[in-house]
Order: structure tokens, then C-alpha cells, then sequence
């Protein structure tokens, strides 16, 4: 099992990452179940709120290098269609007519990021670290790119979004990727408070303002989809691309490093 979904009562359905060795990263098994359990809870009229965390001490490291050194050895189909289901996976999340509160309980990188951007809240623990660090590698952060930026806003983003340094939860707050960051024996307090307000709150006007939201602000649409797709699929295939991750699989430095 790498998603475990449950609901409580009072409608508030927990979705929780369950690679915890491989620090929650995003393969494709994961990608689809997100996927599907984002459509299906948007569906389920007993659900109220969202809250999606990872298990043990990451919240999500972004994507699994193994699946990324599949998709470098890949033909250009197997590429674009991996590269599209991320794309879907994050679009099904950001357009659930659910809150999404993300319980961010331990560190995020790359598409951990994405997963962070795309929810309405996230709060986070102390002490964690973030990176966009695709560029490291070779690669852009271009499927999570629009969500990221949505939230940022272009000036915070252009801070973190290419430079591939690490950052602490402080500044994830400076930079509005978090709401709250909080001792770890806090966190549960934390979520909950930002989870409780909704149950007071007409569901159908909720889902209603979400997507006014969504429509105010910077346009994530099909032909934004398909351009961080097509992106992504061109950095799989560049030459920067099989140096960075070699020089990973390697244990050596990349040679722009």
C-alpha cells in the first residue's frame, strides 16, 4: 500500500503517503492512487475536508529517482505519458472541490513542493527542509511550476524556483509556501484548527468559493498543463538531464557542480 486514505465521522478524510523508506517519494503506483483517491473523495458528498501528510519523517521527497532514471532510458511515449499522469495527478488535486489542508511533517523537495503548492493550506513542522532542487540534477521544475508560482507569486518564487538551494520551514513561511511552521508536538493541534472552521461552513459554498479562487488567479489551464508537460519531457531528454542524474547514480558531482 503506498496511500492509505481514512475518514472520520465528522467527514475529514486523511491521505497519507506510505513510502515511508523511500521518504514518500513519487512513483508511478503513487501518482495514479493520488490521482484516483483525489477524484474519488471529491465525489464522496460525506467528505468535508482533505488533509494529505506523509507517514514516518518525510512529507515527500518529490519524485522517485528510480522512476526518473526509467523515464531518461524511456522512449518518447513512455516519457510523455509519465510525465502527463504527474501533470493530471497534481490538476486532480488542485481542482478538488474539497479544502486540502497539507500536514507537511518533515521535509519536501521537488514534487513534494508541488504537493504542498497545490493544497490550500499547508502547515509544517520546525526544523523541516524544502529545495526545488530539479536543477541540481539537470531538470526544472515544470510540472509542479504553475502551482508553485500561483502560490508564491513570481517574486518569491523566483527566490527558490531555479537556484536548487535548500531552505528551512522560517523561510517557507517568509515565502507563503507554509501557513504555520510549528514544534512537532504541535502539529496535530495546528492542522486542526485550520480543518475545523470548514465543518461550520455550508459544503456547496465552499467548493463554490474554491473555484472562484481558482478562476482569480493565475490561469492553470489545459494549454498551461501541456506546455509543463512538453517541458518536462524536453529536460528528460537533454543531454544536462543524464549527466545530472548519472552523476547522482554515480556519487559524484555533476560537472557544472
Amino acid at each position: 500500500m503506498v496511500l492509505r486514505v481514512e475518514a472520520d465521522g465528522r467527514g475529514v478524510a486523511v491521505m497519507t503517503l506510505e513510502r515511508a523508506e523511500r521518504h514518500n517519494a513519487l512513483d508511478s503506483e503513487l501518482i495514479a492512487r493520488l490521482t484516483e483517491a483525489a477524484g474519488r473523495l471529491g465525489r464522496d458528498p460525506a467528505v468535508r475536508v482533505v488533509v494529505l501528510t506523509g507517514a514516518g519523517e518525510s512529507f515527500c521527497a518529490g519524485a522517485d529517482l528510480g522512476w526518473m532514471k526509467a523515464q531518461m532510458a524511456a522512449d518518447g511515449a513512455t516519457r510523455a505519458r509519465e510525465a502527463k499522469a504527474l501533470a493530471l495527478m497534481l490538476n486532480a488535486l488542485n481542482t478538488l472541490p474539497k479544502p486540502l489542508v497539507a500536514r507537511v511533517n518533515g521535509q519536501a523537495y521537488g514534487g513534494g513542493i508541488g504537493l504542498m503548492a497545490v493544497a490550500d493550506v499547508a502547515v509544517g513542522v520546525e526544523g523541516a527542509q524544502f529545495g526545488l532542487t530539479e536543477t541540481r540534477l539537470g531538470l526544472i521544475p515544470a510540472t509542479i511550476g504553475p502551482y508553485v508560482v500561483a502560490r508564491l507569486g513570481e517574486a518569491m518564487a523566483r527566490r527558490v524556483f531555479f537556484s536548487g538551494r535548500r531552505f528551512g520551514a522560517e523561510e517557507a513561511v517568509r515565502l507563503g509556501l507554509l501557513a504555520r511552521a510549528v514544534p512537532a508536538e504541535a502539529l496535530d493541534a495546528a492542522v486542526e484548527a485550520e480543518v475545523a472552521p470548514y465543518l461550520a461552513c455550508a459544503p456547496g459554498a465552499v467548493a463554490e468559493a474554491k473555484a472562484l479562487v481558482r478562476r482569480l488567479g493565475p490561469p492553470i489551464d489545459e494549454a498551461v498543463i501541456a506546455e509543463t508537460i512538453e517541458a518536462l519531457v524536453r529536460r528528460w531528454e537533454s543531454p544536462e538531464a543524464a549527466e545530472g542524474i548519472a552523476a547522482f547514480f554515480g556519487r559524484r558531482k555533476a560537472p557544472w557542480a
